[in-house]
């Protein structure tokens, strides 16, 4: 019985994770094809009335979104943090009469860490953190697409453009904490095993928004994101990589050519750890100067290098892993 029980449970964690994968890859275009079918149906009042209401609610997205718990908790995320597992430590206390920005490495393939930590309730941030409201910022361009973007709001994501975060840091109130995975696309393509590589050096946007708003920093490091999956990784000047380069110039993001466990696509069982470090006070100046900028941006970069160091024995790395920073 308990073995049935076992391969029970396995089965939920894989379904979790597959259903989670083919989203990701597959439920925006499968939404546009959806909405474009419908249109030349009898069904076509349907479309055309959300279409109607879409624009009416086309800000949406950019005033905070339209979360709902009811998503945020559904059992199945449990299944899916089971499935590698996924964990979530807290090193410092963060004040809820504070706003956050949070700054997520590695972006690894899909960011999975930092999904099921801070867009599901599964790993338990509002019990780790009280007061706090989690919101991980990602593309624009993903709250265009028809019903998918209703979807990604119900989990509780927002654009990561500014108007989207000057709502968050701003206009509503305090506690709220916006993740960023700040190394984006740039940062997927240095995913693979055995490897830490960040893309933080040039990428200052997040800070000058922090000074902006007053908003501390705080360096996360989700240790394991860079296992989940074999990646071909395509030489600098080589034919792949301009032509990853060019399609992440278009579109935003880049793709990947990658291989995972099961069925190829679906992650390997490997263990992630994502550690929320220390906050780094930032003070409210309406409009930064350079220096100001690259003052609190080089602090940030010697917390997110002191997180590391100090987490990544206790993770599974051994003592003479480097973190490189481009």
């Amino acid at each position: 019985m308990t073995q049935e029980k076992s391969q029970r449970k396995e089965f939920l964690e894989v379904v979790s994770v597959l259903q989670w994968v083919l989203s990701f890859l597959f439920l925006g275009l499968a939404c546009i094809i959806l909405m474009v079918y419908l249109m030349f149906t009898s069904l076509w009042p349907l479309p055309t009335l959300y279409f109607i209401w879409l624009v009416t609610d086309w800000q949406t997205p950019e005033r905070g979104g339209r979360r709902t718990t009811f998503v945020r908790k559904w059992r199945m995320w449990e299944h899916f943090r089971d499935y590698f597992p996924i964990k979530l430590v807290k090193t410092a206390e963060l004040n809820p009469n504070k706003n956050y920005i949070l700054g997520c490495h590695p972006h690894g393939i899909m960011s999975l860490g930092a999904f099921a930590c801070f867009s599901t309730e599964s790993c338990g941030f509002t019990e780790v953190f009280p007061g706090l409201r989690p919101t991980l910022a990602i593309l624009a361009g993903l709250f265009r697409i028809p019903l998918f973007r209703d979807y990604i709001m119900s989990a509780g994501l927002c654009p990561v453009s500014k108007p989207s975060l000057a709502h968050l840091l701003f206009k509503s109130g305090k506690g709220n904490a916006v993740v960023i995975v700040i190394g984006g696309a740039a940062e997927s393509l240095a995913s693979s095993p055995g490897v830490d590589t960040v893309v933080v050096k040039q990428r200052k946007g997040f800070v000058r928004m922090a000074l902006e708003f007053g908003a501390d920093l705080v360096p996360v490091y989700s240790f394991g994101e860079n296992e989940l999956f074999q990646q071909v990784i395509f030489s600098d000047g080589s034919l792949g990589r301009r032509l990853q380069d060019l399609f992440k110039k278009i579109v935003g993001f880049a793709p990947c050519l990658f291989v995972g466990g099961h069925l190829a696509f679906i992650p390997y069982r490997s263990p992630i750890t994502t550690v929320v470090g220390s906050p780094i006070s930032v003070p409210k100046c309406a409009t930064p100067t350079e220096e100001q900028v690259d003052h609190y941006h080089r602090l940030y970069m010697e917390g997110l290098c002191k997180l590391f160091h100090e987490h990544k024995v206790s993770c599974g790395l051994s003592e003479s892993q480097k973190l490189r920073i481009i």
